[in-house]
């Protein structure tokens, strides 16, 4: 696990370029405290910070083919670079090192562009080809680890691990995507390939890119599409789910350094912990908690690793941490992100770090396999459906003249779309009216669940269910759960890997029927019967925590109130929010007069984040 940053243009000092490709890289050195390398000439510079993981000693980068005239930086893991190596070997190339970075520029060179379809892993790469003046690169296919680019008004091309590494180049413009600001309120991440900064785009997974002479190209490589079997029972469906899992999370575990374990209360981290423990036994497992033991899953997590026999190191989180840590958090984030989770997060990777330099975790376990409540959701709106449209929406039109009544609510919403009833689109506010009251500006008029329509309408024929299933691959997964995931975890040099998310683990769950991942009241029927099958049934069955944070009351405190109240008070409030009524919202939240807490940390991490990289920067 590493970190790159890099430009080329047309022509450029290559003097001044080194200085500036330093201080990018300097910038994210969290990422990769083990070493540094540079490669620079008068078009191009790449700079690495190195987290050493595979071979320790040979894996250094930059890193140059045989002529030298490839060269390439790269983060992530490629867990069949053996695999592939042997078929590099056999077609005549010739190994100085026995890293996986060294099999990307081989499989560059024999396979080109359909070097990214053949990895499996997490990965993001850029290889500079110096004989033709062009820039390749590539991200795994669920966006696992982080690529970024900007391109300015004199063709140079920015790219990086991390937004925060475009800051010294003299060449970008930092302004903020103000234009985004509701839509971050609304859905806590921009759902497309913007940023919160102007210019700087995600390149989105499963993509690969081709820049030349101020050109920029974009492709997609691998496209993630259902194709249902309806042939196996839902034993055998187990049965696979257990092996295929097995295979991915021993190949998860090729490191030269330790490797442990991520474990909370659910059954995903709970799965993973109990396959690595079969082959190391004593694997470290780590957790997370709170000194309110009503939000603390330490308990649970402390009792599995007991009964299986792991290692368990745990720490908790105090209301002064949790709040001193924000600015901090939000710096590592690059973009204002108001998931409470990512700060027991950072916490527990910080704590891991002092023991390992590898984690496994549970992460896209719920996306593959059908492990959210809305998906439940989706199932009934799947079954009416089936009554002509018409019919829907006369009666939504008839129930919304009439009184409250149980099931009003869902009568209005079925005579919609999915698209148009997304869960993910109003994640914080109920409708783009409550949320514009607190902003001091009229931005655009369209709604939030306009972004999740392109989604939609690529899955069309498929059922709800798997329809949001998609999405969330797509969104919520890409921009949210694995974006914390690499930024809490990279804050601490620690390598996170996520056995759920591999491309087998993704093939074998795209077969899988609907009605085996999501049922009207139960989550991950499939996965969950696996799981039965090895772990305690009080595990297997426990329903989903994520990570329960007790903000909702530490915002009634004097303390935490008054810290907040500082900011909604302050003069970020004052430049975009309607400052009268964040406070309102404040005081009401303290009075419990609401359950205000989403949309109060949503203003506040922003502030937090706008003052980081615009104020104190």
């Amino acid at each position: 696990m590493c970190g790159f940053v890099g430009f080329a243009s047309a022509k450029h000092n290559a003097e001044e370029a080194k200085k500036t490709v330093k201080a990018m890289a300097d910038l994210i050195a969290h990422r990769g405290p083990d070493g540094e390398g540079f490669y620079v000439d008068d078009r191009a510079a790449l700079g690495h910070r190195r987290l050493s993981i595979i071979d320790l000693a040979g894996g250094a980068q930059p890193m140059f083919n045989e002529d030298g005239s490839l060269v390439i930086v790269y983060n992530g893991e490629a867990y069949n670079f053996m695999e592939l190596r042997e078929q590099l070997i056999a077609a005549g190339h010739t190994f100085a090192t026995q890293s996986d970075t060294e099999v990307l520029l081989h499989g560059y060179e024999e396979w080109g562009k359909g070097l990214p379809a053949k990895l499996r892993g997490m990965f993001a790469f850029v290889i500079w080809d110096k004989t033709t003046g062009t820039l390749f690169g590539a991200r795994d296919i669920f966006g696992i680890k982080p690529f970024y680019y900007y391109q300015n008004e004199q063709g140079e091309f920015l790219f990086g691990s991390e937004i925060k590494s475009f800051l010294p180049h003299p060449g970008f413009k930092k302004e903020l995507n103000e234009e985004r600001l509701p839509e971050y309120l609304s859905i806590e991440y921009i759902p497309n390939e913007e940023t919160m900064f102007k210019g700087v785009y995600k390149l989105p997974g499963a993509h690969m890119f081709t820049w030349h002479a101020g050109s920029l190209e974009i492709e997609r490589y691998y496209n993630i599409s259902y194709h249902i079997d309806e042939g196996r029972t839902l034993a055998e469906w187990e049965a696979a789910i257990t092996e295929t899992f097995s295979n991915s999370v021993a190949a998860h575990q090729i490191a030269d350094v330790e490797v442990g374990c991520f474990l909370s209360s659910g059954v995903d981290s709970s799965f993973v912990v109990n396959e690595v423990a079969k082959g190391t036994p004593r694997v470290k497992s780590f957790s997370v908690g709170y000194e309110e033991e009503k939000y603390s899953e330490l308990p649970y997590a402390q009792a599995f690793s007991k009964e299986i026999g792991v290692p368990s190191i745990a720490n908790k989180v105090s209301a002064d941490e949790f709040f001193q840590a924000n600015q901090t958090i939000q710096w590592y984030l690059d973009e204002p992100m108001p998931n409470p989770s990512e700060v027991p997060l950072y916490f527990l990777t910080q704590n891991a770090a002092k023991y390992v330099k590898v984690v496994l975790s549970g992460e896209g376990a719920d996306e593959l396999f059908g492990g959210y409540p809305l998906y439940c959701a989706g199932r009934y709106f799947s079954g009416y459906a089936k009554l002509p449209r018409p019919l829907r929406k006369a009666a939504a039109a008839l129930a919304k003249k009439l009184p409250d009544f149980k099931g009003k609510n869902f009568v209005l919403r079925g005579a919609q779309e999915p698209w148009q009833r997304c869960m993910r689109a109003n994640y914080v506010f109920a409708t783009p009216a409550e949320r514009d009251k607190y902003l001091k500006k009229h931005y655009h008029d369209k709604t939030p669940e306009e972004f999740f329509k392109p989604y939609f309408d690529q899955v069309q024929g498929l059922d709800e269910p798997t329809q949001l299933q998609w999405v969330d691959m797509h969104t919520w997964m890409l921009y949210d759960i694995l974006l914390k995931a690499d930024r809490m975890s990279m804050a601490n040099s620690l390598e996170l890997r996520v056995p759920f998310l591999d491309r087998e683990m993704l093939e074998l769950a795209l077969s899988i029927p609907s009605r085996y991942r999501a049922g009207k009241s139960e989550t991950k029927i499939a996965l969950r019967g696996a799981a039965l099958k090895q772990l305690p049934e009080s595990v297997a069955k426990r329903k989903k925590l994520g990570f329960p944070v007790p903000l909702n009351d530490w915002l009634r405190q004097d303390k935490y109130y008054n810290m907040v109240l500082e900011k909604f008070e302050g003069p970020v409030a004052a430049q975009f929010f309607n400052v009268p009524e964040l406070v309102r919202l404040l005081n009401e939240h303290k009075a419990g007069k609401n359950g205000g807490m989403t949309k109060i940390w949503s203003f506040y991490s922003f502030i937090l984040w706008y003052e980081q990289f615009f104020v104190l920067r």
